[in-house]
């Protein structure tokens, strides 16, 4: 498989406090990669610099999807380009139907990637939208309210499954998507992971925890602390966390 996101010694800080302190990561297309480490080690950092968060200012390092350089992009451009992020507390936009601010996203992004594509209509898309939520067990109503207004916290995460599965990024990083979740609303994201997971997509997930990591199984899982990557592994490495701690790599 191709290298599809390479980042090279990766430096990063807000204000004047350094955060990410030379990280290395290549992640190929179809990869699983799983990041892993304490409160303040920079994993939610590293996600929220590769989606272009303007609170973070990269000091050095590059970062490529797909062969481009995206740290020159706005987040709308990394968007466009095959970038998605979960969020792990999913904000409501009062006023902002679900079902339109999807149409918007997906029409901009098929359109980014090809100006003559011929979009669905309003009504297929909407038939679209609630054949995959149905899968997702998302009340059809829901997407028609205001996005996440009212929503529970697994049915904000359900949410964010849908817009995965409907937007189908290159790369979608999830920052600790299964946080707060109870067994059933994990499974359903575990498979929204496992069905979004093709040869050509890959996914990076910020976690504290290997509980999602009993609904899939990652290509390589990651130890960050103090804004470097300290050891990789593969799922093992997560029992071995669990069951010992990070005190081992401090």
């Amino acid at each position: 498989m191709k290298p599809l996101l390479q980042i090279k010694n990766l430096h990063a800080k807000i204000g004047q406090k350094e955060i990410l302190k030379g990280i290395d990561l290549v992640i190929k297309s179809g990869e699983i990669h799983v990041v892993m480490g304490p409160n303040g080690s920079g994993k939610s950092t590293l996600a929220n610099v590769l989606m272009g968060n303007p609170r973070f200012e990269v000091t050095k390092g590059t970062v490529a999807l797909d062969g481009k350089n995206i740290l020159e992009m706005e987040p709308e451009e990394r968007a466009t380009a095959g970038i998605f992020m979960a969020f792990q507390y999913p904000r409501e936009i009062s006023g902002v139907h679900f079902n339109n601010f999807l149409f918007t996203a997906y029409s901009n992004i098929q359109k980014a990637k090809n100006p003559e594509v011929k979009l669905p209509t309003v009504f297929e898309f909407k038939e679209l939208l609630e054949e995959k939520a149905k899968k997702l067990k998302l009340q059809k109503e829901l997407i028609e309210r205001s996005v996440n207004e009212g929503f529970s916290g697994g049915e904000k995460k359900k949410a964010e499954m849908l817009q995965l599965a409907v937007l189908n990024p290159l790369l979608a990083i999830l920052d600790e998507t299964d946080s707060g979740l109870d067994v059933d609303a994990l499974k359903i994201v575990g498979k929204g992971i496992k069905n979004f997971s093709t040869p050509k997509n890959s996914s990076l997930i910020v976690t504290h925890y290997n509980r999602i990591l009993n609904y899939i199984t990652p290509d390589i899982v990651h130890v960050i602390i103090d804004g470097r990557i300290v050891k990789s592994g593969d799922k093992n490495l997560a029992v071995e966390l669990e069951e010992k701690g990070y005190e081992q790599f401090v």
